[in-house]
Order: structure tokens, then C-alpha cells, then sequence
């Protein structure tokens, strides 16, 4: 194909000598050892593992600038065999530059372009050396071949994975990852272009067929480390957010086991989730998943490789809320959880799972505890995920200008809906033996009141649990259904509750009372006669239909509260009596502080008064002792006249 004479050259001030031009196209194989068949014998053995190549010196050394060093660098007089076990692309690279070198001629193909131009970098075939050397002829195809076909620059990106890091810093991977994302962001009437994936290879699609999703497929059979590439560029050419996501959905569901719901024939929309368990995975991957040992599958080879793919696609996830939907983010959680993911990049996960909760499914939350926990499934992961939707919720109300990762839906309806996940996730959790108390518990408590119009769901998830743990005390049967309001119930679920035996009586009670005063309030409302004894008539058939051991528990009940009633009355009126006394003890010492007060006022002039009595003595100087002790006996005969 390249056909070159070689006479005498110059390099590095040494003269190679030619003796003569060896040409040839053919070349044979015998066992281990490459041939070419001209009439000159081969005096250069090139030896690449166990395959030999026996050649002539004056081809390669004409064209081979590593090739001139090893031989000149060498202390060998006449060197006859060199060792290229580094060469990339191996024997298959280098039998194509060994027909190159001889003139035979060499087709060129997508399949082959990136291991010749690795090698002729390697063995610095430029042009230094001859015009139109292979290192010139490889970038001329690549620029302008492969570059302008979407199939070829699928197939040469895909190819570099075995050229690494040589196709990196031949700049191969960069600029195939930036031409298919120029090509995905392009009219398809002006790429050059077959599907991989969709289409059959044969013939490329009408333009009336293109969706606008077509390449998702092609660029999914890339490795991960291409496959980013070529998001990260199609992300800066301004590709929707949504056909990015498509993409990332489209290479999950390609390499990661357990990430296509069972019964959706590898489609990426999201199907209703069965409330039977956790769906299953793909060629039973899955369930082999489940089956193994967290920390034996996350050191695994496999658990690696699966733990390098899912942190890759979380860091070009886009950041707008509806690019991926909730079900591909929980299951994708499932997988990261499993194979140990680093925490800050599952707390990402359960974040963007939280802005969503309100779209996922209940057997999407269903994930295993992988982490040797004693309960089967990972509540605590749930519960962080509600505490993530709580978060965004009031960071939405607080901050409502506020643009990126936001909610689309900031009304009650979106509680309404986690609220009953939360429910049917409650109720199938709580089969579970090993289940604590404590859990159900904050689990149940974590929305709000006003989430839930109705507590069917809830009275359902606790009566699961209590068919679950029959041991649990009065106590703890207490606490579990105070998570349940009573006055939510329905006419079915108050029937139900008012003869359920599972219930600690008093809930019972507060059941049945429950609904007398929705029938009060119904009865006070509706003035027909009919109406009234069509509630009276339901009224009975609730409390015929009450057990007897209930009809007994709601006597001794209301004898309680009667008893009650009466001490509360006795305390309100003790409490008026005390409240008397106090006002009268209050007066009486204001009284006696009144009093107190002028008697300090009349101890100050006496003592004014004595002050005034001895100054006048003292300026006597002189006087008997009777006289002073009279003095000085005088007040305090007229004090003890006063007292």
C-alpha cells in the first residue's frame, strides 16, 4: 500500500547502510515463527512473547527510529535478535508494521487504527525518517476517517481500553469522546453514522425513525472511564438533562446485575412494584447478590468493579431533580450499599432519593440489610431517606426561590402519597420477628399529622405487628398504637378494630367511643327520622357485633370513668375551699404587715427621743450617779408604761 525505497540515511550522524530495498507482500507462518519470503535471508530476529518474526534489518531500520537506537546502543558487534514484549498491541500490531515496512499493503479499519498507532509511537516511526512513515498515515485516518463516522469513533473509543495509557496520551480518547459528543447534539442527516444497539447494522434508520434518544445505547457499551468522558463532554456541548439521564440508565442497566426489574424486559421506564418482596434482578444476578456476604462481595473483583461504576455514575448524575427516576436511584442505592460505596456518596444517593420519595414504589424501599443487621431489611436506610424528604420539604418552604435540586411538587398531595408508602412499607416490614419496637415506632412517627387524612394504613402496619410479636407487653402494645389517631379510622377499619382481640382493650374502648361521636356528630347534623335510624341500626350492629369480653372491659370502662368524673369534682371543689382560705389568710397579713410598719415608725422617734436625752446629760458634765442613773431609768419605765 506504502510503497518506499531505502538507500543510505543519516541518523544521529551515523550512516545506516541499505544495502538493498527488500520488498515483499508475503509473508508466512511456521508454528511459532513469521516469515517474509523474499530471496534475501533474514539476518534480525524480533521476538514479541512466544511468536518470533524473522526480518531484514535494512526495512525496520528505515523506518524505525527505536528500532536505530536499540541496535546502535547495543554491545553486540552484530545484534541478530531484539525483545519487544512492551510493544502495544502486541504480535497482531506488529505483524501489520512488519507488511508496512516491506511495502505489502495494509488495510486500514476502526478495528485495528488505535494498536498500529500505538505502535508506531512506540517504535517512532516519524517522519524524520521517511516521508509518509506510519505514524502520519495513522493520524490521517483517525482525523479524518474516524473522527467523521459515529460507528467508527464508537469502535476505536471502545477499542482504546486495551491501549491505555498510550491511546490517553495520544490524545485518542479525547478526541473520539469529544466527536461522538458533537454527534449526539447534531442533526443525524449530517452524521455519518449505524446503530449498534437499536437498529440492525446493516443499514442505517430512515431520518423519520431517529429518537432523540438514539445513541444511548451505542455509547453504553464503553467502559466506565470512556463512558464518563463522553457524558462529561456531551454534558458541555448542552444535552438535555433527561436524555443524559437516559444514558446513565441505559450503562446501569448494561453492567450493573440486579438493576432491571423483573418482568420489564430491560426497558428503563419504571413499572408498578409488587408488594410480594424485592424484584429480581436480571439473569438471577440479584438474587445471587442477596445471597452473598456484603464484605465478601464488596472485596471481590466483581464487587469492585460493580463499586467503581456506581460511584462514576453518581458524580454525573445531573444535578436537576427529574433526570433519572426515583425507582433507578433506590435500586442503584440497593447495589451501592452492597458493594460498600463511600458514605458521602450514598448520602448523595439518599439525598436525590428523598427529593423524589414521593414518586418511588414500596417494593423499590424494599432493600436488604446488608450490613449483618438483625432485621431483613434496612429500615434505618428508609429512615434516612424520610428524613432527607423532610429536609428539602422545609428547605423548600423556608427558601421557595430557590432553583436547583428542588421538588416539582411542594403540596400536601406529595405527603399524602409518602405517607401511604410509608404505610404499605410499614406493613411489610413489620412481619419481620426481629423488627424493634423502637424503629416501627419513629418510622411511623417521622411524618406529620396532617400527612394522613386517613390511619387505615397505619392501623393495618401495627396490626402486622402485633400478629408478628404476640409476646409484647400491655405496655408496648400501648405505645405501638399510639402512633394510630383513632378519630382517622374508617367505618371499616372501626369494625374491624372494635372486634380485633390483637388491641389493648383501652384502644378498643377509645375505638368504639371514637365512633359513637362520629355517629353523635352525624346524628346532630341530620334532622331526617330516617337517617336516624338507619345510624341507630348501625350503632347497634357495631356494638352486637363487640365481643362480650369487649362489652365487659367497656362497663368496668365507663364505671371508671364515672368514678372519675366524681373525683374530679371533689378536687374542683377541695380547690375552691383552699382558694377561700388563701384570700382570707392573705387579708390577715396584710393587716399585720400594716401594722408592722407603724410600729417601726414609732420605735424611730424613740429612739430620736433617747438620743436626744443622753446628749443633754453628757453636756451637764458633771452630776451624781443617782441623778444619771435616774436618767437612765426614766425611759425605760415610760417604755415598759408604753408596751
Amino acid at each position: 500500500m506504502w510503497d518506499s525505497d531505502v538507500g543510505a540515511r543519516n541518523y544521529d550522524n551515523r550512516v545506516l547502510s541499505g544495502r538493498h530495498s527488500v520488498q515483499t507482500d508475503k509473508f508466512e507462518q511456521r508454528g511459532q515463527s513469521w516469515y517474509a519470503i523474499t530471496d534475501i535471508p533474514s539476518d534480525l530476529l524480533i521476538q514479541i512473547g512466544e511468536i518470533s518474526f524473522h526480518l531484514h534489518k535494512c526495512q525496520l531500520l528505515s523506518k524505525s527510529g527505536r528500532m536505530n537506537r536499540i541496535i546502535h546502543e547495543s554491545r553486540e558487534v552484530v545484534i541478530k535478535k531484539v525483545i519487544l514484549n512492551e510493544l502495544p498491541g502486541g504480535r497482531e500490531a506488529f505483524e501489520l508494521v512488519a507488511k508496512f515496512c516491506y511495502g505489502a499493503v495494509v488495510k486500514l479499519t476502526a478495528t485495528i487504527i488505535t494498536g498500529l498507532r500505538c505502535a508506531a509511537e512506540y517504535l517512532e516511526m516519524t517522519e524524520d525518517l521517511e516521508e509518509g512513515n506510519l505514524i502520519l498515515k495513522t493520524e490521517a485516518f483517525i482525523n479524518y476517517v474516524v473522527l467523521s463516522s459515529w460507528k467508527d469513533s464508537i469502535s476505536v473509543l471502545k477499542s482504546c481500553e486495551e491501549f491505555s495509557p498510550w491511546a490517553e496520551n495520544l490524545q485518542i480518547v479525547r478526541r473520539c469522546s469529544e466527536s461522538v459528543a458533537w454527534k449526539t447534539s447534531s442533526d443525524p442527516k449530517y452524521v455519518r453514522w449505524q446503530y449498534t444497539g437499536k437498529h440492525n447494522n446493516d443499514s442505517s434508520p430512515s431520518r423519520d425513525e431517529v429518537l432523540s434518544d438514539w445513541w444511548c445505547e451505542d455509547v453504553s457499551v464503553l467502559r466506565i472511564d470512556h463512558f464518563v468522558r463522553v457524558i462529561t463532554a456531551i454534558k458541555v456541548k448542552g444535552m438535555k438533562y433527561e436524555l443524559v439521564g437516559t444514558a446513565i440508565m441505559h450503562y446501569a442497566m448494561k453492567w450493573l446485575p440486579g438493576m432491571i426489574k423483573e418482568g420489564s424486559s430491560g426497558s428503563v421506564e419504571e413499572g408498578t412494584g409488587s408488594s410480594n418482596g424485592v424484584a429480581a434482578g436480571n439473569r438471577g444476578g440479584l438474587h445471587m447478590i442477596i445471597a452473598m456476604n456484603k464484605g465478601d462481595h464488596s472485596s471481590s473483583p466483581e464487587g469492585k468493579r460493580q463499586r467503581t461504576i456506581i460511584e462514576s455514575l453518581i458524580s454525573i448524575i445531573p444535578p436537576e431533580n427529574d433526570s433519572v427516576s426515583c425507582s433507578f436511584l433506590l435500586r442503584l442505592l440497593r447495589i451501592a450499599t452492597m458493594v460498600n460505596v463511600a458514605p458521602a456518596l450514598v448520602t448523595e444517593l439518599e439525598k436525590r432519593v428523598g427529593m423524589q420519595l414521593e414518586e418511588a414504589t414500596m417494593a423499590d424501599l424494599l432493600i436488604p440489610s446488608y450490613n449483618r443487621s438483625e432485621t431483613m431489611y434496612d429500615v434505618d436506610l428508609v429512615q434516612r431517606i424520610l428524613e432527607q424528604f423532610l429536609i428539602q420539604e422545609q428547605m423548600e418552604i423556608s427558601n421557595p426561590g430557590r432553583e436547583p435540586m428542588i421538588r416539582k411538587s411542594n403540596d400536601m398531595n406529595a405527603k399524602m402519597r409518602v405517607a401511604k408508602l410509608v404505610d404499605a412499607y410499614l406493613s411489610e416490614v413489620s412481619r419481620d420477628k426481629n423488627l424493634s419496637l423502637t424503629k416501627f415506632h419513629v418510622l411511623a412517627e417521622a411524618l406529620p399529622e396532617s400527612a394522613r387524612s386517613c390511619d387505615d394504613g397505619i392501623y393495618r402496619a401495627i396490626d402486622q405487628y402485633l400478629k408478628a410479636h404476640p409476646m409484647l407487653s400491655e405496655h408496648e402494645r400501648r405505645r405501638l398504637c399510639r402512633a394510630m389517631d383513632c378519630q382517622k379510622l374508617s367505618k371499616d377499619a372501626c369494625m374491624h378494630a372494635a372486634q380485633n382481640e390483637r388491641l389493648p382493650l383501652r384502644v378498643a374502648v377509645q375505638v368504639i367511643f371514637s365512633e359513637q361521636i362520629k355517629i353523635s356528630n352525624t346524628l346532630a347534623k341530620d334532622t331526617g327520622e330516617l337517617h336516624y335510624q338507619s345510624i341507630t341500626q348501625n350503632r347497634k350492629t357495631l356494638l352486637e357485633e363487640t365481643p362480650q369480653s369487649f362489652r365487659d372491659g367497656w362497663a368496668m370502662a365507663k364505671k371508671d370513668i364515672d368514678t372519675l368524673k366524681f373525683d374530679l369534682e371533689t378536687v374542683k371543689t377541695k380547690y375552691v375551699e383552699l382558694q377561700h382560705e388563701m384570700e382570707s389568710l392573705q387579708s390577715k397579713y396584710d393587716k399585720v404587715a400594716k401594722l408592722k410598719q407603724q410600729s417601726t415608725w414609732s420605735n424611730g422617734w424613740k429612739k430620736l427621743s433617747k438620743i436626744t436625752k443622753i446628749s443633754t446629760f453628757e453636756n451637764m458634765g458633771s452630776g451624781s450617779q443617782s441623778n444619771s442613773e435616774q436618767l437612765v431609768k426614766t425611759p425605760r419605765r415610760r417604755r415598759y408604761s408604753i408596751s
